[in-house]
């Protein structure tokens, strides 16, 4: 994508640099049709640009090669421009929109929020159905871990709207008496949304509740690789929403391209940590502010001391139970003691069997690999000789139906495939320790997560787990349920991302908080104003440092 929006910022800036020299009032023909004039030649300079360089080429090359790069890039070139054209006006629109004051009302954001959870109550088949094309996500696993949760954020905004939006007192000093302070939340302006393909209606909609509540007007990019739910999201949104206001631009590379290329007022990314890197790039350009929520690989400690059967059916929730492990907050991979790993991974086998049953990819109740290109992603680590022989559990693969069957690998190497970046799939691979001590060193040696796990009654181990180990959230004795809890802030650290959302956070997110501070005209202290004296001098020592007593001797003269 990086590639792709210099080819259109390079393709677009130079003969709109020249052209942008015309003086807009030659005529009004030309200043009707800017745009359109503009990115007409923007196609003919790549065009002509294509042929002169290219036919140097002729001698060295095959003709049909040269046709295609030729025609080929040049058709990309157009979709980026168009995209760019499309991008520019929604900008331009929403900001009219947000200048007319309409999204700061509570009114609006009230009216906007009651027509998000309509959607989730009145379309609730039709979700389910896209998650299932998308990724053949259980119904279970739908309603509870996407449409119930963008419900319960709709209602908690709801109920907690009229408090997030009043002024926040605060306390004033000596130096300032008479006078009272405050801090007041405002809406930042027009903010986009990328959102991520394996929650996509969750993780579309929960940042724009934030947006909404704030009173911004929000561009929704919903991710392509979930194509089915990008086509819900943007007819149920065209249909419930104030469309001025809230839009959605579905489509991939171009789109995402030219969306970056514009001036926003904050973006907010979820996805991977090389996308987000291009958006924070794009965004320095504007000065953008930024909320990546990225990932990283999950940490879950096992203790001995521990129900060990709970245990293991809450990782095993956490892990496949979520979407078959292509979750950001998924245990990535478990560390224990070199004693207690067989135990665990019989405790784990046998509970998947219970859930999965003994032929676990003919289970309803795990989602599919989102994509081949993701199956194969996965295969690769599987067949990865380091830790092809270390498999204890599952390995069994169909691609036809993009299934992988959940899978325990023991004792893997650290320079393995598998231990090198986030899993994001089936797969759990179980470090050993010879304390279990040791395993909060082990963790740290890596880059902070974006969750962390332990398992365990050790009172000292639970102290120590949460002094000294860095992530975005910890859990003990569980796995993912932090993110149910609305006054908790969801986000990453390092490497796993900057900024967090969820209930207040979310709202806190998309908003400027607006310090005001009021006086009278009574009170006026002369000893701020030239020309200075010692004695003004001392009487504002003794208020600077609060010392009554040094302000009353200095008014008395002493």
């Amino acid at each position: 994508m990086c590639v792709y929006g210099y080819i259109y910022t390079y393709a677009s800036k130079r003969p709109a640099f020249l052209f942008n020299k015309i003086p807009k009032s030659i005529s009004s023909f030309y200043y009707t049709h800017y745009y359109g004039i503009k990115y007409t030649i923007i196609i003919l300079y790549c065009f002509i640009y294509n042929l002169v360089y290219l036919s140097v080429s002729v001698v060295f090359v095959h003709p049909r090669v040269v046709f295609f790069l030729l025609f080929g890039s040049g058709v990309f070139k157009i979709f980026l421009i168009r995209a760019a054209m499309d991008a520019e006006a929604t900008v331009k629109e929403l900001r009219a929109t947000y200048s007319g004051g309409k999204t700061r009302t509570l009114e609006w954001r009230v009216s906007q929020l009651k027509a998000l959870l309509k959607i989730t109550e009145h379309h609730e088949e039709e979700i389910v159905q896209a998650l299932r094309s998308d990724l053949n996500k259980p119904e279970f696993e739908a309603f509870v871990h996407e449409i119930s949760a963008v419900s319960g954020a709709c209602k908690f905004a709801l109920k907690e709207l009229h408090r997030w939006t009043m002024p926040e007192k605060v306390k004033t000093s000596m130096t300032t008496f008479p006078s009272k302070a405050e801090i007041v939340s405002e809406p930042l302006g027009v903010v986009l949304v990328i959102s991520a393909w394996n929650y996509p209606f969750l993780l579309a909609l929960d940042p724009v509740i934030g947006a909404i509540a704030a009173g911004n007007a929000v561009v929704l990019k919903p991710s392509e690789v979930a194509p089915a739910t990008s086509s819900v999201l943007a007819k149920l949104l065209g249909e419930y929403m104030d469309t001025s206001a809230v839009k959605v631009i579905e489509g991939a590379v171009p789109e995402t391209t030219a969306l970056l290329e514009q001036k926003w007022d904050k973006i907010f990314y979820t996805g991977n940590g090389k996308v987000g890197r291009i958006v924070l790039a794009a965004a320095a350009k504007h000065l953008t502010p930024v909320v990546l929520e990225l990932g990283g690989k999950c940490p879950t400690v096992v203790d001995t001391n521990i129900e060990l059967k709970i245990a293991a059916r809450r990782i095993i929730s956490g892990k496949w139970g979520c979407n078959s492990g292509q979750t950001c907050v998924s245990p990535d991979y478990i560390i224990t003691t070199k004693e207690y790993a067989p135990k665990l991974v019989n405790a784990l086998t046998c509970e998947l069997e219970k859930f999965y049953g003994s032929d676990p990819l003919q289970s309803k109740d795990l989602s599919a690999i989102v994509n081949s290109n993701h199956f194969d992603r996965l295969a690769r680590l599987l067949d990865d000789e380091k830790v092809s022989g270390k498999i204890v559990h599952g390995g069994q693969r169909e691609k036809a139906n993009l299934k992988i069957a959940p899978t325990i690998m023991l004792d893997v190497p650290a320079d393995s495939l598998i231990m090198s970046d986030e899993i994001f799939g089936p797969l759990l691979p179980i470090l050993t320790v010879d304390k279990i001590e040791d395993s909060i060193s082990e963790i740290n040696a890596r880059a902070k997560p974006l969750a962390a796990y332990v398992f365990t009654n050790d009172k000292k181990l639970k102290e120590e787990f949460i002094k000294n180990v860095s992530a975005g959230g910890l859990l003990v004795n569980d796995t993912t349920l932090h993110l149910a809890v609305s006054g908790l802030p969801f986000g990453g650290v390092g490497e796993s991302g900057m900024g967090s959302y969820h209930g207040k956070f979310s709202f806190d997110a998309f908003s400027h908080k607006k310090a005001v501070l009021q006086r009278s005209f009574a009170g006026d202290l002369g000893a701020r104003y030239p020309p200075y004296t010692t004695k003004k001098l001392k009487l504002l020592k003794a208020l600077l440092k609060g010392d009554i007593i040094g302000i009353f001797r200095v008014l008395i003269g002493w």
